[in-house]
């Protein structure tokens, strides 16, 4: 969607102010009319809250708002010199969408005889909808040409392009040209083997083009062996960046937290770098745990939505679990398993090809062939509740934070117009603006007609693509030497100290306390989640949070019937599995740390942390809360 408002050619122009008009401040005003309706006029206001137009025509007045909040960037250009000696009257109207070609100002190609300064401004706006939600991207063209001459018009322009910067990075407005606040780069850290194997081909055509919209500078890295990004975190100078953003799925994630635990300085990484994830892999649980937390629209699109989340840089904490097994300490974000569920994650890899489908086929394959798993399971209820005066219990997470005293680290070695909603009948969010007629003038060459298209790996820096990249964004090769001189073998792993806070549970060699409940038997499964989905369609822990403290483990034990855990599986989509009270096979029980003790010379079964594999034999975890830093969406 575009919408493109020329400035009236007598207007006086516009003037960073404050000022107050019902209960919103207002920094910037100015009136700009449709080329081809120079009968309807639009008042145009930069507040606090967004890019406020107001329509005022012969059939009445009509005001939309732009947020803040869905705004990512915008950028000031100049019409693009016509190949075929025509050139464009200063005061001719606005181009047409096939006629209009704009540029740097500074490019060379130019057209000098048009004094027009045209503010491109690039927005992202939530469509609200009976059926949940989606992301239209918009472009907003605004032409200035009050003055005659170019620099004159490129002064109001660059106004309004500072102070919306400076709004939408959470500052007030105050000089005349805009100056970034923290002018690091973003490291990007892509798996190209994550999911299908198409993260390089999604950054490229869906991430990229958005980070230069926003002209946020990257520095990417492309993994090209197990560990890669774990030795980047842990040998680099880190802090450099403005933040660390994962290109892949939750195993690359897992990677970054673990390397950052593997520093001395683990402390000030967890505390001061952001970390962020843009999901394509095949199960993507922490993603889609985020979105669904904060209320952003998830499918059918979800690298948009995270992609969105990395450009505002809002963070909030995370809980991390210490994990101990026989040989090694690592920490965890997600989950731990044993059983069912850990089974099909594993051995499903062999399908990794068909995606996040290979889970549903796996499931299938394994319910036929019912394994049971004989060992103990020993948990630290969560016992600290209150009530809520909806009569709902909450845990009031004071177990498990990270105190100032705790913080000591442990040591181990060897570890809108025209709506899909509603079809046109104007009865749903998505399409009650008001501004159909407006949106629709600009709506005949497609959404993405002034949308930057990046060519080849290095086109950010192109000549093709110049205008529209960010010429401090920087790629690296696969190809590129190791920083250790290592022989960068896909099966290259080191042995490095391990970090972190200090375990307040006995060791996994030594018997747990009287205060812990044990149960021992067969077990289908046994599955500790602290998000809320372990993949895209997996709603496991649907009372979960980023922050709360609490680990819901899930005891399935042997015994169940197959249509329980049909039920149990089929009802994993939409959280509806949490079994009642009375189920004894099935239990969903919150605590603060646990113990998973298979017997010895049983069945050969699956481990997993995050969705990665370890070795076969008792683990246990313990949750600290509040210890890392996730990007996550900003809120309106």
């Amino acid at each position: 969607m575009s919408i493109k408002l020329q400035q009236e050619h007598n207007s006086s122009p516009g003037h960073i102010q404050l000022s107050d008009k019902g209960g919103e401040r207002v920094f910037l005003a100015e009136t700009f009319y449709i080329s081809n309706k120079k009968n309807t006029v639009f008042q145009v206001r930069l507040t606090d809250k967004g890019l406020c137009l107001r329509k005022e025509s012969g059939s009445g007045v009509k005001e939309q708002t732009i947020l803040l909040v869905d705004i990512i960037g915008c950028r000031c250009l100049r019409s693009k010199r016509r190949g075929h000696g025509g050139s464009a009257c200063a005061c001719s109207a606005l181009p047409g969408p096939a006629q209009l070609k704009v540029v740097e100002a500074n490019s060379g190609e130019q057209d000098e005889s048009d004094a027009s300064a045209y503010l491109y401004i690039y927005a992202y706006i939530l469509k609200r909808s009976r059926r949940g939600g989606r992301r239209e991207r918009t472009t907003i063209t605004l032409r200035f040409r009050s003055f005659d001459k170019y620099d004159d018009n490129n002064r109001e322009a660059q106004k309004w392009r500072t102070a919306i910067k400076a709004l939408i990075n959470d500052e007030i407005p105050k000089t005349p040209t805009y100056t970034p606040t923290d002018a690091r780069k973003l490291l990007v850290l892509l798996n190209p083997k994550s999911g299908s194997g198409k993260a390089r081909e999604v950054f490229q055509q869906r991430v990229a083009p958005i980070f230069v919209e926003a002209e946020l500078p990257f520095e990417l890295h492309v993994t090209k062996r197990a560990n890669y990004a774990r030795e980047f975190v842990r040998t680099r100078d880190i802090f450099s960046y403005r933040g660390i953003v994962v290109v892949g799925g939750d195993g690359i994630y897992f990677e970054v937290i673990n390397g950052m635990l593997e520093r001395t300085d683990w402390e000030r990484a967890l505390d001061e770098v952001n970390v962020g994830v843009i999901p394509c892999g095949s199960g993507n649980g922490l993603a889609r745990s985020i979105a669904h937390i904060y209320g952003e629209p998830y499918e059918p699109k979800p690298v948009l939505g995270a992609t969105l989340t990395v450009i505002r840089g809002r963070s909030t904490t995370m809980d991390l679990v210490r994990v101990e097994t026989k040989s090694q300490i690592m920490y965890s974000f997600l989950s731990i398993g044993w059983g069912l569920i850990s089974d099909i994650d594993i051995e499903s890899e062999r399908l990794r090809a068909i995606g996040g489908q290979r889970f549903t086929l796996w499931s299938v394959h394994r319910l036929i062939s019912l394994r049971t798993y004989q060992g103990r399971v020993s948990y630290l209820p969560a016992t600290q509740m209150v009530v809520t005066n909806g009569g709902e219990k909450q845990f009031d997470g004071s177990f498990g934070r990270v105190s100032g005293s705790m913080m000591r680290h442990s040591l181990s070695y060897n570890t809108a117009l025209d709506c899909p909603d509603c079809h046109g009948d104007g009865d749903c969010e998505t399409c009650d603006t008001g501004f159909g007629d407006v949106l629709s003038l600009e709506t005949s060459t497609g959404v993405d007609s002034f949308r930057p298209r990046l060519d080849s790996w290095y086109s950010a820096t192109s000549r093709k693509s110049a205008y529209y990249s960010t010429a401090e964004s920087i790629y690296r090769s696969v190809h590129e030497k190791s920083s250790q001189g290592g022989s960068g073998g896909d099966n290259e792993t080191e042995s490095h100290q391990m970090f972190g806070p200090a375990s307040k549970i006995p060791a996994l060699t030594t018997p747990v306390p009287d205060t812990w409940t044990t149960i021992e038997g067969d077990f289908v499964m046994v599955h500790a989640a602290y998000q809320t989905h372990l993949s895209t369609d997996c709603h496991f822990a649907t009372s979960a949070k980023l922050n709360d403290g609490i680990i819901w483990l899930c005891i399935i034990r042997g015994g169940v019937s197959r249509s329980q855990l049909l039920t149990f599986l089929l009802g994993l989509s939409s959280g509806t599995h949490i079994p009642t009270p009375q189920n004894e096979f099935i239990k969903m029980i919150p605590v603060q740390a646990f113990r998973i003790e298979p017997t010895s010379g049983g069945p050969p079964g699956c481990v997993t942390v995050d969705g990665e594999r370890v070795e076969y034999g008792p683990i246990q975890g313990e949750i600290f809360r509040d210890v890392a830093n996730v990007m996550v969406p900003a809120q309106s």
